[in-house]
Order: structure tokens, then sequence, then C-alpha cells
């Protein structure tokens, strides 16, 4: 070969060689993020996914992609955006609700899924087993309908003179009538009084509202949901100005302004879902990794909304509070 056509070959190769080491390396992985609320990649929940994915080495930005989809409180939009991820072919999908690791799951067999969910994802049909998931799906799973009742029991400890009470449910996801049943076992047992109202859009947040005011309740329920967390501002801004004294599930809502919540952590549980994500992201398969369930439940109560409503929290109940907002 002679001399220039063997430095002109040389130089070829050169300048192709970091194309082709490029193409090789692996691209960086795409999480997709199903959520049912509004666009806010910053809220509380998000940054605790993202803090459990860096915990398990990976940084958005740097290391791993996020694509968010979210279906601003209307669960008919779920299907499509699931399948959009599909389409979009992401490396995991994490779902946070149920609606939206249902409409994951029907979309696709072979995309891991990490979900959020609350009640029995067993019984709910997103895994086999708690212990083994199987499939492509597993995720973080706490009771929340059946504490629905326990949360009731704390409300009248707070308000013991409680006769008539409200629920306000979603109607729109699948556990709505088994909370109604838990909360009318648990107030026939008490002889209380159940009124329902049922609300699953911000309008139907304030005619529920308006109907409260004419049943004159003692107190307010408020099942846990992701549509009624979304909107917890509304929900207790509207609590307050009726004077009604209402429990939530989630400590969010009681340092929004709520009397008091009981229930897990959502941060704690997303911290989680982004640590297993992670895994995931490494090599490890969904089948093989069980449904977390965490086993604390946190009792936040709000003494200055306590005080505005004219209550005095039972030194026993104060005594219980892992959390005191003053």
């Amino acid at each position: 070969m002679r001399r220039r056509e063997f430095i002109t070959l040389l130089g070829g190769m050169v300048a192709t060689w970091p194309f082709a080491a490029r193409a090789q390396q692996k691209a960086m992985p795409v999480i997709g993020v199903l959520v049912t609320g509004s666009p806010d990649p910053d809220s509380g929940p998000q940054l605790a996914f993202r803090q459990g994915l860096r915990e398990a080495g990976y940084v958005v930005g740097q290391n791993v992609a996020i694509e968010y989809r979210w279906a601003e409180d209307h669960y008919d939009r779920l299907p499509a955006l699931a399948a959009d991820l599909v389409r979009r072919k992401v490396d995991l999908i994490m779902a946070g609700s149920p609606p939206a690791a249902l409409a994951a799951k029907d979309a696709t067999s072979t995309i891991p899924i990490v979900f959020r969910g609350g009640g029995d994802p067993v019984r709910g049909g997103l895994v086999e087993s708690l212990a083994r998931p199987g499939g492509n799906l597993t995720g973080v799973a706490f009771v929340v309908d059946e504490l629905t009742t326990k949360r009731l029991e704390l409300l009248c400890e707070l308000v013991p003179q409680t006769q008539v009470i409200a629920l306000l449910v979603n109607p729109n996801i699948t556990t709505a009538e088994r909370v109604i049943g838990y909360v009318q076992d648990a107030a026939r047992a008490r002889g209380l009084q159940l009124h329902v109202l049922r609300a699953g859009s911000e309008s139907e947040i304030d005619a529920a509202f308006a109907a409260l005011v004419q049943l004159h309740p003692d107190a307010l329920v408020v099942a846990a949901d992701p549509f009624l967390s979304s909107h917890r501002e509304q929900i207790v801004a509207l609590a307050s100005r009726s004077a009604v004294p209402s429990i939530y599930a989630w400590r969010e809502f009681a340092a929004a302004g709520g009397l008091i919540s009981y229930g897990a952590s959502l941060k704690t549980a997303f911290r989680l879902v982004g640590v297993y994500a992670g895994k995931i992201l490494k090599g490890a398969k969904p089948s093989d990794l069980p449904v977390e369930q965490p086993t604390k439940f946190e009792l936040v109560i709000n003494l200055k909304t306590s005080k505005a409503l004219g209550l005095t929290v039972p030194p026993s109940l104060l005594a219980r509070a892992d959390e005191v907002i003053e």
C-alpha cells in the first residue's frame, strides 16, 4: 500500500471512531411517569421519587431522563397516556396511583412498571401476590381504604359530641363503594348518622360542600384518593369556611391547614418507588422485588386549626401524634 493511501485510510478510521464509539454506548434510560393529577414535577411526591432514584445511583439529567404524562384528573385519559409512553419505548414506567398503574398494565406486559398504590394490589389486579408480584409490575402499596374507619374513630375522639358525619369520596375510583361500606358499618356501630358526598371534579367539590352546609354534620371524613389529594387546598379552604372538623388521609392536608390526618407517608412511599425504579434500571426484575408495605402511619394534628374551630385536643390524642402543627 502506498504511503499516501495508508495515511488517508488511517485518517478516515480516526474520523469515524468517535461516532462508532458513541453508537455503542448505551443511551440514557428514560422513565415515563404517569400521573393522574395536574402538571407539577416539583411536587412533594415527585421530589421524593427523584430522591429515591438518587439513592439508587440515578440523577435526572445526568444518567437518567424523565418524561411526564399528566391526566389532569381525567382518569379516562390514562390509557392513551400510558399507550403513548409505550410507543415512546421508555425503559420503565412509574405509575403514581392505582388507576395509573392499571392503565400502564393494560398498555404493556414487557416494560417494567413501578407503582405507588393504595389498597390491596392483589385484589386490585395489579400483582399475583405481595411476596411474588409476577409479571412486569411491583411497587409500594399501603392500606388506605381500610384506615377510613380508623380515621372516623380519631375524629370522634377529637369531636366527642359527634352524632352526624359526612364522607367525601371520589365516585370515579374503583374502591369508592368499598370505602362507603367501611364507613357505613363503622357509623352504624357507633350509632352515627352518615351522609355520603361524591365529588370527581372541582365543580363537584364545590357542590359537595354547598350540600354539606345544608346537612350541618358534626364532622367530615375525606377519603384517600389521588384526585381529592391534588385538590387539598380547595378542600381544606372549604372545610374551614364551613367550620366543619375534618380528617384526611395524608399529612399534606394538615400542612395545608386541615385539622387532622392519619395515614402512611406519601413522601416515604414515593422515595421507595424511586429506589425500586433504580434497582430495575440496574437489571433487577419486577417479579423478583416484593411489593413494599409501609408499616408506620403518621398522626398529624394542626393546633391552629383546632383553635379556630373552638376545639380542645385531648391530651391523649396529642401524646399519640407524630407531628403537631402550631
